[in-house]
């Protein structure tokens, strides 16, 4: 009797042994519990264990049950899961799921599951509705804070960023980062709404359970999803680090702001850099003000001047036979602006910037921007090498921007980037008079005609004005151009270019894109 009893216990050991590992080599039925009870036990032991594999191999469906828990799983990311029995009647369990999301949030609900039987035992008949009840095939579950939906579109209604249960993400992590993240800070709610939603195959989302009364809040911005795949696109072709920066000049509007992974320091919103001869806008309208020429003035360009201390030279020291003004702007005569700058007063230079918006200051939500720095000049060298945008002349992208955007508007123009929050002007400005705007469109428009940006004349009726600046020791020189067609201002930097027909080939690219 004792060895009998001896070996009716290793019997059951070994039949133990079978039933916890879900059989031996044979397929799960082999091993199948007696009673429904025990098979829907432990199909929600292997489901709460995120054991996807062993759950789905004790329904009547193996791999399609398998791969919805673990779909389920990977939608919901539960910090904690639990399915347990409550009750199991003949070929009916009634079940309580329990799925602990990120933040401490709980969603419970009971759902129902059906068991069936063969000859090799019972089995739970699999649905996606033995996820729960509302599931159905192609159906996913999701959690979104706030109530889901866009938390920023641009202006057009495209979706740039979505709330997710960590508050909102970009669409597209590469989109206008300069932008989209500083945004979605302000789209930030207080993260006490979320919900639980199906999405169904045409990506229609029902919610299923809901927590909260915060109503999600979609941010609508002027950013323009073409334009800046253009700005980005012709950054990123220009094989040099370079930034671009669009603006919208009847509206304000910020459309486009962007910069190639070449850039390592610096950015096209607030990183300051000399100007070079784009500053000639602002000299011209400096000496148009204060009546030491018109635009018809006929002036020397030679390939240098000696002004003081300074010798100012012509890039590769080019020399014209006197000509007009805005002739002498349209072949970027440094000379010429050089002597005309000499006879202004100390401070005539930094009022003309100020007029440009060089020397404002905005307060744009979810942007830092520096449009730029030009101060009133300590003695003459600084005046003549301010003329023609070096020295201490300092401006960003989006200042030059600004810039181009003053002269296509007639006016000043405040940079806007979200649509129900305003920007606050710290430093305003006031635009030149309509006579001076006038005479630099024009002037602007030989540069490109006639000029030193004929690689535009193919793009349109294009306005606008290049740039050489030198940094550093002098041996390397930045490129720009900065103008405007149609209702579209913008400027282009191009570093350590050497020279600012690679900026007026990514300008052209830019506006090919648009």
């Amino acid at each position: 009797m004792l060895a009998g009893a001896a070996v009716a216990v290793v019997a059951i050991v070994v039949a133990a042994f079978v039933v916890l590992r879900g059989g031996t080599g044979g397929s799960p039925a082999a091993s199948a519990p007696a009673t429904a009870g025990d098979v829907a036990n432990r199909y929600l032991a292997a489901w709460s264990a995120g054991d996807d594999t062993t759950a789905g191999a004790l329904t009547d469906d193996p791999a399609a049950a398998a791969a919805a828990v673990k779909a389920a799983r990977t939608g919901l990311a539960p910090t904690a899961f639990a399915a347990t029995l409550r009750q199991a009647t003949g070929d009916k369990a009634a079940i309580h799921v329990k799925w602990t999301l990120a933040a401490g949030r709980v969603w419970n609900y009971d759902n129902e599951l059906r068991l069936v039987r063969d000859d090799t035992g019972w089995r739970v008949h699999f649905t996606p509705a033995a996820i729960h009840p509302q599931l159905g095939p192609g159906d996913r579950l999701a959690v979104r804070a706030a109530g889901g939906g866009p938390a920023v579109i641009d202006r057009d209604g495209k979706a740039l960023m979505t709330w997710q249960p960590d508050g909102p993400k970009a669409v597209d992590p590469g989109f206008a980062p300069l932008v989209v993240p500083g945004v979605g800070r302000l789209a930030t709610g207080s993260g006490k709404s979320w919900s639980v939603v199906l999405v169904d195959a045409a990506g229609k989302a029902t919610t299923l359970y809901s927590e909260g009364a915060e109503q999600p809040r979609t941010l609508a911005i002027s950013l323009s999803s073409k334009a800046q795949a253009a700005a980005q696109a012709a950054v990123d072709a220009a094989g040099a680090p370079a930034m671009l920066v669009a603006i919208q000049p009847s509206t304000g509007d910020i459309l486009a702001v962007a910069q190639n992974a070449q850039v390592t320091s610096g950015n096209a919103l607030s990183g300051l850099y000399a100007p070079g001869s784009t500053f000639k806008i602002a000299t011209a309208a400096a000496v148009l003000e204060a009546g030491a020429a018109t635009a018809d003035t006929v002036l020397p360009c030679p390939g240098t001047v000696q002004l003081g201390q300074r010798t100012i030279p012509n890039d590769d020291q080019f020399s014209l036979p006197s000509l007009p003004l805005h002739s002498a702007f349209a072949h970027s005569c440094n000379t010429t602006f050089a002597q005309l700058a000499a006879q202004l007063p100390p401070d005539a230079l930094a009022k003309a910037a100020s007029q440009f918006g060089l020397n404002a200051d905005f307060d744009i939500p979810g942007l830092t921007t520096e449009a730029g720095k030009v101060t009133a000049t300590a003695n003459p060298a600084e005046q003549v090498e301010s003329a023609i945008g070096q020295g201490k002349v300092q401006a960003s992208p989006f200042g030059l921007a600004l810039m181009a955007a003053t002269v296509a508007a007639g006016k000043s123009v405040t940079p806007q980037l979200v649509r129900d929050r305003g920007t606050s002007v710290t430093t305003g400005y006031a635009a030149p008079s309509g006579a001076v705007l006038g005479a630099l469109r024009s002037m602007m428009r030989e540069v490109v005609t006639g000029g030193t940006a004929t690689g535009l004349a193919g793009s349109g009726k294009v306005y606008g004005k290049t740039g050489t600046a030198q940094f550093g020791d002098g041996s390397q020189a930045n490129g720009w151009f900065a103008g405007y067609r149609d209702d579209v201002a913008f400027s282009v930097l191009l570093i350590g270019a050497n020279s600012s027909k690679p900026a007026v080939s990514t300008s052209a690219a830019f506006l090919r894109g648009l």
